[in-house]
């Protein structure tokens, strides 16, 4: 994980936290879109190992283990961390926190986790194949990786100020996009659609699932809506099941 992205979303986590407000009694896939409630694709989590990949304050995590799951959690991020642990003892959930990167999952045994997840983490991960590559090998054959992260259709576009909506940049640029968060300068990475897919298939992932969701109709926003959403997906998600060994 870069270091700019750890020591920004360091700085930026009490303020997220504060204005997210995000649940920990469903699995929310990014803003202003369905959550696992109506998604539903994640199935039954009773008795299962779910890891969390970019977990940030754990609500989701808290969810699955309100679920009957056995939660994991990972962060690269040590103040979400912070929060993630006052949350857990808050919901009275236990949940197992891990400080780290991404990729580095080799606390876990190979072939032991029944579903591993992440919502809108992986925009901030420059290299995904190397994180498909260690999850295959944590995950046991059959069982899925499930993952949001920014459209990269949103990428061409700015929807700051009254402007008209032009395509400011190239799909197929694949230089890192800095923007700022209340002063604070973070790096996402552009990873096109076909890019993703392939980085799947070439690790051996069966993909089954690509959506693209619509914005909820009615509110409550979130602080990132923008009315652009009806017109291009903010999110993508990927379903991909492990096959092989």
């Amino acid at each position: 994980m870069p270091t700019d992205n750890v020591m920004a979303w360091d700085r930026y986590a009490s303020a997220y936290q504060s204005v997210a407000q995000l649940p920990t009694t469903v699995a929310h896939y990014g803003p202003d879109i369905p959550t696992e409630a109506e998604l539903r694709l994640l199935g039954d989590l009773r008795g299962k190992r779910v890891l969390e990949l970019g977990c940030g304050g754990a609500q989701c995590s808290i969810a699955f283990a309100k679920q009957g799951a056995t939660a994991i959690g990972v962060d690269f991020s040590a103040q979400q961390l912070a929060y993630a642990r006052r949350l857990c003892e808050r919901e009275e959930v236990k949940v197992e926190l891990r400080h780290g990167d991404l990729a580095d999952l080799a606390f876990l045994r190979a072939d032991t986790i029944d579903l591993v997840f992440s919502a809108y983490a992986f925009g901030y991960v420059e290299d995904l194949n190397r994180v498909f590559r260690q999850v295959h090998r944590v995950l046991r054959v059959g069982a899925p990786l499930v993952f949001s992260l920014p459209h990269p259709a949103y990428d061409m576009i700015d929807d700051h100020g009254d402007e008209p909506l032009l395509v400011r940049r190239s799909y197929f640029d694949k230089t890192p996009i800095r923007h700022d968060l209340d002063g604070i300068s973070f790096t996402d990475y552009h990873h096109p659609i076909s890019e993703i897919y392939m980085g799947l298939v070439r690790a051996s992932y069966r993909v089954d699932l690509i959506i693209e969701p619509e914005p909820t109709p009615a509110g409550p926003r979130s602080q990132h809506w923008r009315d652009t959403f009806f017109m291009i997906p903010r999110t993508v998600i990927f379903r991909a099941r492990k096959e092989g060994n």
